[in-house]
């Protein structure tokens, strides 16, 4: 399911617009980590996407709203966007919903089992996506790198840089595995599968769609994958600018 966005900005034209560098990807393959490296030695801002979902997530469990009452789960959208606080700044992680700071809770399995049924709910997508795009033409640094997914296809269609990073599916599942070390390696693989069968649903995240720049991560570390996104967007943006003169 596609959502269209008819009337979005072509930010690589409009005057005084905030560099867009959209990266989309599946789980594992480093799109945070890697977006928040390029941000920093950009000097961008840094929105991660799947924050939002994940927090959304957290707040319809918080609520007793059954995740997969998707009516449910809409009419909760309100009064989670009066309690969700992101940090845009690449050098602090902070996600707030509330009072409380949620920023490790969102990534934990809990979150994790139930993410994908309200991010498939389209008028989820579409309120969520909104709220995307009046935080990307608000930022206040030269430009903003915007990670998660449909984010080169639907949220910023017209980014000057959109980038696909991949990864094989061991690769990715190694380095999810790395980051909760703590859960059994199974209980890993089988949450990043069931992931990506619940997401593929949605989006097509593993193909990149026409103009985007696919950056395979597989066999690279890293610095080297940030080093690769930064050549990327440098390569793009600086193309995009002399195009519009």
């Amino acid at each position: 399911m596609t959502e269209q966005h008819p009337t979005s900005t072509d930010a690589s034209t409009t005057p005084d617009a905030p560099v867009v560098v959209a990266i989309d990807g599946p789980a594992g393959s480093g799109k945070s980590s890697v977006s928040k490296a390029v941000a920093r030695r950009l000097g961008y801002r840094y929105l991660d996407t799947g924050a939002w979902y994940r927090a959304l997530a957290l707040h319809t469990l918080d609520a007793d709203v059954d995740p997969e009452d998707s009516a449910a789960v809409i009419g909760s959208l309100d009064a989670f966007g009066g309690a969700f606080t992101v940090s845009l700044d690449p050098d602090v992680t902070a996600f707030t919903l509330g009072d409380r700071d949620v920023t490790d809770e969102i990534r934990g399995p809990r979150v994790t089992a139930v993410v994908s049924a309200v991010a498939r709910v389209p008028e989820v997508r579409a309120w969520i996506n909104e709220t995307f795009r009046s935080l990307i033409a608000g930022v206040d640094r030269p430009g903003i790198v915007v990670e998660g997914r449909d984010i080169t296809t639907v949220v910023a269609p017209d980014a000057q840089a959109r980038i696909l990073l991949t990864a094989s599916e061991a690769a990715r599942m190694a380095r999810r595995s790395a980051e909760f070390e703590s859960h059994p390696a199974g209980d890993v693989a089988e949450q990043l599968q069931r992931r990506d069968r619940a997401d593929s649903r949605v989006v097509d995240f593993m193909n990149a769609a026409d103009g985007v720049t696919t950056v395979d991560s597989t066999h690279i570390d890293f610095d080297e994958t940030v080093d690769a996104v930064v050549r990327v967007t440098e390569s793009l943006t600086a193309r995009n600018s002399h195009g519009s003169r």
